[in-house]
């Protein structure tokens, strides 16, 4: 880990960042005979550096080599009351093995412990590598899901629950449930981060909440549209059958005609059964992991990766 030095990003760092993250990414999906995950041009992984820094300014650290001031590697990270959120990490193809990756997670795992919390993750269960970076610095697997692509008739999505009916657009004046919501089942509070994407200023957002008949919500779920990031999520329910009204509600509003990635707990054998009834496809595995102290998961997770939350 010799010749590297960390600095904060700025946003002259933008364009450069998002070409790291499309060449990072897409080469090892590429090196694994995978499609690419950023299909389009570097430029529209910019959204991810936009979305971040609107959420929290200057978290992106950059790796730099101290010689040459060559980008080697980058990572976004989120404090919160609760814990610290590790966003996406890439590391440059030339720069693979040089310990960039793990140097990067010891300034962001040093600076959770500065503040006493545990950090969070979601991670590809594909890349071993990336698991075993994690692993051997204490993170530990606390749930699986499954990535589904799941494709949408062009005339509206069939089988539609009853209770779908009842999911509407989130105000600003429901995102304190949310976030109670959330606190009450996944053990994380991001107040913030619900606020923004309910707002929708980037405009490529949705937010949907399902009232509670006693009052309160039953669940919520977000979704991002854009060639960066199309899946839904982030989002929590108390149920199954919450969870599976706000997907129908999101996928039939939003997403005809097209396929939409969801994160599906490997843990709700109904909620797979509805998404494979509808020609869902599981495309690849992420675990949640957790360094330090982690709440049992209640109820329905459904994570994302912008911005991160499992």
């Amino acid at each position: 880990m010799t010749g590297i030095e960390l600095r904060c990003a700025d946003h002259d760092d933008r364009d450069a960042v998002a070409a790291l993250i499309h060449a990072s990414t897409n080469g090892w999906y590429a090196a694994h005979g995978k499609p690419a995950i950023f299909p389009g041009p570097p430029a529209d992984c910019a959204l991810i550096f936009d979305v971040y820094e609107a959420l929290d300014p200057g978290r992106c650290l950059l790796a730099e080599d101290a010689v040459t001031r060559a980008l080697l590697g980058s990572c976004f990270w989120h404090p919160r009351s609760t814990h610290v959120s590790l966003g996406i990490m890439n590391v440059a193809p030339v720069a693979f093995g040089r310990g960039v990756a793990r140097r990067l997670l010891d300034a962001v795992v040093a600076r959770a412990e500065e503040r006493g919390l545990p950090v969070r993750l979601v991670s590809s269960a594909q890349n071993l590598d990336s698991f075993s970076l994690y692993n051997r610095a204490g993170f530990v697997p606390i749930a699986v899901f499954q990535d589904i692509a799941v494709p949408v008739p062009a005339a509206g999505l069939d089988g539609r629950p009853a209770a779908a009916a009842h999911v509407r657009p989130a105000t600003a004046d429901d995102v304190d449930t949310m976030a109670a919501l959330e606190l009450e089942l996944l053990g994380i509070e991001r107040r913030g981060d619900l606020a923004h994407l309910v707002a929708n200023r980037e405009r490529i957002w949705s937010a949907r909440v399902l009232d509670a008949p006693a009052g309160g919500l039953r669940g919520f779920l977000c979704a991002s549209d854009h060639p960066a990031s199309a899946m839904l999520g982030p989002g929590c329910a108390r149920d199954t059958a919450a969870a599976i009204a706000l997907l129908a509600a999101e996928l039939d509003a939003r997403w005809r005609g097209r396929q939409p990635i969801v994160l599906a707990p490997a843990a709700q054998p109904d909620l797979l059964a509805w998404l494979y009834a509808r020609g869902g496809r599981n495309v690849e595995l992420h675990l949640a992991q957790v360094r330090g102290a982690a709440s049992a998961l209640r109820g329905v997770a459904l994570p994302t990766f912008l911005p991160e939350s499992a």
